[in-house]
């Protein structure tokens, strides 16, 4: 086994290597850029080296740096995590040239599985099942109008290398088929330095299956079962799981020969993943294979009870697999939600900023991989995952519960998350249900917002809470210090029956507390007539957290007290409560309405980035909602549009220029 190992990555995936390694005895180096000068993977490791600037070009995807890094602190192995350079056949050649271990598939392996054409072609030679299709690159478009024609509408773009669905294009026309193809090009080209993109045969509504492998060197193939990815936004992954809910016991078999098939063939050690699209028939199809550790890899583990980093190391260390397929089980049920720093009620935009609060959920069954802490500054310039919550039960149902309850508490402030976004997904009936497709969240959502109403019970649930909160605030103003630790209550409000009304935007809701509640102790609250018992286990004001067990079932609520009022995060609904007793609420209808605020004239920057391009000048008359800047941020490109139809009257950004969130960038004339 390697005695010390450096680590080619940052965040999440770097912090949960070294966790293995040190569970291990292995000592490991980290590497950082400017940026993550006090990142938390960078004091967590037993060494840490500088290699450049925050820009990823000039730090984490410069291979003589990290082969330098590694060769001063006498590394024996390098393990490159995922993003980045992890699937550069380069940068696995120059590892093995510079006499280091690539902690990784062979170099031959990671060069023909990175090129979809060739992985399309070796998968077909080992009797892989594939999209039908055309697998060479096309000439141009009459090439591919011809290829279309051949395999019938819908069809898909696809780019030969990369991934992550940059360059992908849906064609169902032969009109749609020019635009499409140089957008596809252009996209590719900047992504992957590649122009090769090839066609075939798009499946409606499919759902995105992947098989886990793992290979020796000695020439053993296993797999660790199936995950369901299909719960994706732009083909990012947002909710995984393993097992999947439509796979059998039969078609598990048949998809895991399949892919330890295609691992033989290809000579493939370490581990790997094979990813199939599926049909509404669960016929199955090669997509493409990762040549790396995946970002959803801990569902897996948590089913399985393996830790794959430990037998990546081990494989890499010329190790035999210590079990043959027989000796892969399956306990229960596993369900992962990633967490990245964006607003999806503004379209999903990058956040930035500095972590001011953070509280991880915790308990049995629960996984938090996260690579940032309190005080941790979130940049424009790497990928916008925070961290991943992994709940395991004994069943979906108890594992998708227990996913809602710790997502319900986690807490982190300083940036915009998605964290309320998912988990209105997970809240869903037909996820609930299993009845996925890589289309679920542009079918259920609109711009990040779901397109039905909010459930009454969650809304009704909130509202108990915010009122709890606000009572209990309220009695504690009127108390002192030792006696609300104590009785959170005062003795002269024990046995009152207390009113409000709480609203939130269009809703209105009754609520009376039996009494004053008391933590340890149940209390009766009706909501809209509604009979509820709580059970308040401790008040968690200062960590702005609430726990309640409500008729016997435990929920967890997010809380921020926004001036007088309560703003609440809890089974997907964000909400602003406002509570009044009946002598406020009289008196508040009364006061008179603040007016709209009027739409300002200029453009105003929506988050931190890099501005790629200016698409308007002085002088030229634009229309609301016209794209105006291109802003590159967290390696997304997003266009700001004109908030006014007018006239610009003056540019205040050029391209490549840094600009930062409520800069403003144009000025207009209101027409």
């Amino acid at each position: 086994m390697f005695e010390k190992i450096l680590i080619a990555n940052r965040g999440e995936i770097a912090i949960r290597i070294i966790r293995t390694c040190n569970r291990l005895g292995i000592q490991t180096v980290a590497v950082y850029s400017d940026a993550d000068n006090r990142s938390l993977h960078r004091h967590l490791a037993d060494e840490a080296v500088h290699i450049g600037e925050s820009q990823s070009q000039q730090s984490y995807l410069d291979i003589d740096k990290i082969i330098a890094a590694a060769k001063a602190t006498g590394a024996q192995a390098v393990h490159p995590g995922y993003g980045f350079l992890s699937e550069k056949a380069d940068f696995a050649r120059a590892v093995q040239e510079a006499g280091l271990v690539f902690i990784g598939p062979p170099v031959e392996a990671v060069d023909v599985m990175g090129d979809k054409i060739t992985s399309k072609e070796l998968a077909k030679n080992a009797g892989v099942p594939v999209i039908p299709g055309h697998i060479e690159a096309v000439k141009d478009e009459e090439d591919a109008l011809a290829v279309a024609e051949e395999i019938g509408y819908p069809v898909l773009l696809k780019p030969a290398a990369g991934g992550g669905g940059k360059g992908m294009r849906i064609v169902r026309e032969p009109e749609q088929m020019k635009e499409a193809l140089e957008a596809s090009r252009k996209e590719t080209l900047k992504a992957f330095n590649d122009t090769r993109v090839f066609v075939e045969r798009y499946i409606e509504q499919p759902r995105h299956i992947e098989i886990q492998i793992l290979a020796d060197s000695q020439g053993h193939v296993v797999h660790l079962g199936e995950r369901e990815c299909s719960i994706q936004r732009r083909y990012q992954k947002v909710v995984e799981e393993s097992p999947s809910p439509v796979v059998s016991a039969d078609l598990r078999t048949r998809m895991g020969k399949a892919a330890c098939d295609l691992a033989r063939q290809a000579k493939y050690v370490n581990a790997g993943t094979v990813e199939f699209v599926m049909d509404a028939h669960h016929n199955f199809y090669f997509l493409e294979m990762n040549t790396r550790l995946q970002v959803e890899h801990p569902v897996t583990e948590m089913i399985t009870g393996l830790d794959l980093v430990e037998l990546q190391l081990r494989i890499a260390a010329g190790e035999p697999l210590p079990f043959d397929q027989s000796g892969v089980t399956f306990k229960g049920w596993a369900i992962e939600a990633r967490i990245c720093a964006e607003d999806p009620a503004r379209g999903f935009i990058p956040s930035t900023g500095m972590i001011t609060r953070y509280a991880a959920p915790r308990g049995s069954g629960i996984r938090v991989d996260s690579g940032v802490n309190i005080g941790g500054k979130i940049d424009v310039y790497y990928d916008s995952m925070l961290a991943k919550v992994i709940c395991h039960g004994k069943t979906r149902e108890d594992a998708r519960r227990l996913l809602i309850e710790s997502l319900n508490g986690y807490h982190i402030e300083g940036v915009s998350t998605n964290i309320d976004f998912v988990t209105s997904v997970i809240c869903l009936p037909e996820f609930a249900e299993g009845a996925l497709t890589t289309g679920f969240i542009d079918q259920h959502f609109e711009g990040g917002i779901s397109k039905r109403s909010p459930s009454l019970q969650y809304l009704q649930l909130a509202a108990l809470a915010a009122t709890l909160i606000y009572h209990t605030r309220t009695v504690a103003v009127r108390e002192s210090l030792r006696h609300m630790v104590s009785t959170i209550g005062g003795k002269r409000d024990m046995g009152r029956t207390h009113h409000y009304r709480v609203r939130s935007h269009e809703d209105l809701f009754e609520v009376v507390l039996e009494g004053t509640p008391v933590s340890g102790e149940v209390c009766t609250i009706r909501v809209d007539g509604s009979t509820h018992k709580v059970e308040i286990p401790v008040f968690e004001f200062f960590r702005r957290r609430l726990k309640l067990v409500i008729n016997g079932l435990p929920y967890r609520f997010r809380i921020r007290f926004q001036d007088s009022f309560i703003f609440m995060s809890f089974n997907g609904i964000s909400r602003l409560f406002e509570v009044y007793t009946p002598k406020e609420w009289t008196m508040m209808q009364y006061m008179p309405k603040k007016a709209d605020k009027l739409l300002d004239n200029v453009l105003v920057c929506p988050m931190p980035g890099l501005v790629v391009d200016v698409l308007a000048q002085k002088g030229e008359r634009v229309f609301r909602g016209q794209n105006l800047v291109v802003l590159e941020s967290m390696k997304m490109e997003s266009g700001v549009a004109s908030p006014v139809d007018g006239i610009i009257t003056e540019v205040l950004v050029n391209k490549g220029q840094a600009v930062e969130a409520d800069q403003v960038l144009i000025k207009f004339e209101v027409m």
